[in-house]
């Protein structure tokens, strides 16, 4: 009695059959939304024009929950991904500092975030779509940790 068993076709065309398939074929990875939604963040972060990420709201509820132990840091803030088997597709919303030009810093963004995403995870990214809820002015200090009395010290009798 002959034995059978069933494998897949390895045969490259010369009738010659190759080993078992390369370690790196075996199996399958899956990457999370979150993890591509921070290194997004932290990529779109390292252009010196991006003052911050999120709308108004968004901010606001960040810094909230930065003050709330355990609350996170917000990494993922104003980002938001959708990953597939092979591809992801990322929406920011940006705040720009004054002066810098949009269109510009928008493709630095870009740019940043599709070549870190890309070789962090391997995924093709197809759309990189930014939105600018904001730009920040030099005066608009968000030094949220000057006390009542410092504000006093600037009022006029």
């Amino acid at each position: 009695m002959t034995e059978t068993t069933q494998r897949r076709d390895t045969t490259t065309g010369t009738g010659k059959q190759d080993g078992p398939a390369p370690p790196e074929t075996r199996g399958s990875t899956a990457i999370a939304d979150t993890v591509v939604a921070k290194i997004a963040g932290m990529a779109a972060r390292e252009i010196p024009e991006v003052h911050n990420l999120g709308g108004g709201m968004t901010r606001a509820f960040g810094a909230v929950r930065q003050r709330v132990p355990g609350g996170g840091g917000g990494v993922t803030q104003g980002v938001k991904v959708e990953v597939g088997e092979r591809q992801a597709a990322v929406d920011l919303d940006v705040v720009v500092e004054y002066g810098a030009a949009i269109a510009d810093t928008a493709a630095d963004i870009r740019t940043n975030v599709i070549n870190a995403v890309e070789r962090m995870t391997g995924l093709e990214v197809v759309e990189v779509n930014i939105a600018v809820a904001d730009v920040h002015l030099p005066d608009e200090e968000e030094d949220e940790g000057e006390g009542e009395s410092e504000r006093e010290g600037r009022r006029v009798a």
